[in-house]
């Protein structure tokens, strides 16, 4: 199914097309690609994210996180 989608530019994006059809690539393709990459980021940046948060930290070490940088920050002054 294809669907028309209409929106406005401004300045930066119509820049941004010029930048993307130099090749003679068309604007729709330009824009398809451009939406279909961005997706991509953000599922990728989503399952690193989930990844993060279900990773097995282990034991606490007994470091002191905020101690740590505030004594390395009273060094400092």
């Amino acid at each position: 199914m294809t669907e028309t989608i209409t929106f406005r530019t401004d300045d930066e994006t119509e820049h941004a097309l010029d930048v993307l059809t130099v090749g003679g690539i068309s604007r729709s393709a330009a824009i398809r690609q451009a939406v279909i990459r961005t997706a991509e980021r953000h599922e990728h940046a989503a399952q690193l994210r989930r990844a993060v948060l279900t990773m097995d930290i282990g034991e606490p070490d007994g470091v002191d996180v905020a101690a740590e940088l505030a004594r390395d920050r009273g060094d400092e002054r």
